[in-house]
């Protein structure tokens, strides 16, 4: 697998225009066993908008962070902007490919999209499996969804916005039972805002008393409800997304330890290498030649 050298940093590609439509917020491209080499998705890479892949056959192998995915038939992908992608090789694909933005989920008419947890994705996942039943429901959202994709005019937001909200909602459903097995109580809406704040501040913010004050609730009130919903203190949330962000700079790229540590906001490089020890047991160094030494 391809790694970054450490000059270079994990590349944000941006989102591309439709070329037929000229759509600056949503994409949606179905493919027919097409073989697309595109060199760039063989680099870790991030992308800068939600991805959702509906497989209806491909074989290969892709990662997502430090995880592996052998690819499944009848298997929804998505992934959020912050995740680390690389494919090891391009393979015929038969499927659908749909992408939006931020700006897209900041309309009004779908703001309440922005909540959902397969937008959220507080487990940082990235695979669901679904029933026949499922692939079914999908393929149809999906073609409702080309359908209207192909006709721009004046109703074209609305009605993408609407299927949009009936198939991400549908698919929140099934993250939740497929990562969680429960339904969001207030409480647990409460954990995935928090959830949701850490990743957009991780770097700046490392304290629970600077989210609770985003949040407009007290630090005790906050720290009460997590360590409730998750099991696990609310600091320890902000820790381990530290952790997350810190190993995947480790297995991908050629940073320097240094380069890491400010990047995720520590003015101390030695004190970033004593925190990474604490939360994992070994030091960045160690866990770099422990896991390349894995995948070699």
């Amino acid at each position: 697998m391809y790694t970054l050298s450490s000059q270079q940093p994990v590349p944000i590609y941006p989102f591309e225009r439709d070329e037929v439509t000229g759509s600056k917020l949503f994409t949606l491209l179905r493919s027919e066993g097409e073989l697309t080499y595109e060199e760039n998705l063989l680099i870790p890479h991030r992308k800068a908008y939600y991805l959702l892949v509906f497989v209806k056959h491909n074989r290969g192998r892709h990662w997502v962070d430090m995880k592996s995915y052998d690819r499944k038939d009848n298997t929804l992908y998505f992934s959020t902007p912050n995740q680390v992608l690389v494919k090891e090789a391009p393979t015929p694909f038969w499927g659908t490919r749909l992408t939006f933005t931020k700006e897209f989920l900041a309309l009004q008419q779908n703001a309440a999209l922005r909540e959902l947890p397969l937008i959220l994705n507080p487990y940082n996942g990235h695979e669901l499996l679904l029933t026949e039943a499922d692939g079914t429901f999908v393929e149809e959202m999906l073609a409702k969804l080309e359908d209207e994709y192909s006709r721009p005019g004046e109703w074209q937001h609305r009605m993408l916005s609407a299927y949009l909200t009936v198939l991400l909602t549908h698919l929140s459903r099934l993250y939740t039972e497929q990562f969680t097995g429960e339904e969001l109580s207030a409480d647990q809406q409460l954990l995935r805002t928090f959830q949701a704040r850490i990743e957009e501040c991780y770097r700046e913010l490392h304290e629970v008393s600077a989210y609770a004050a985003q949040l407009h609730i007290s630090a005790g009130h906050l720290s009460e409800v997590v360590k409730a919903k998750s099991g696990k203190p609310a600091i320890k949330h902000v820790h381990e997304r530290l952790v997350l962000e810190a190993r995947r700079r480790l297995f991908y790229t050629q940073h320097s330890l240094k380069e890491i540590a400010f990047d995720l906001g520590f003015s101390d490089a030695s004190y970033f290498n004593r925190f990474f020890k604490r939360e994992t047991g070994a030091t960045p160094a160690e866990y770099r030649a422990t896991i390349r030494k894995m995948y070699q």
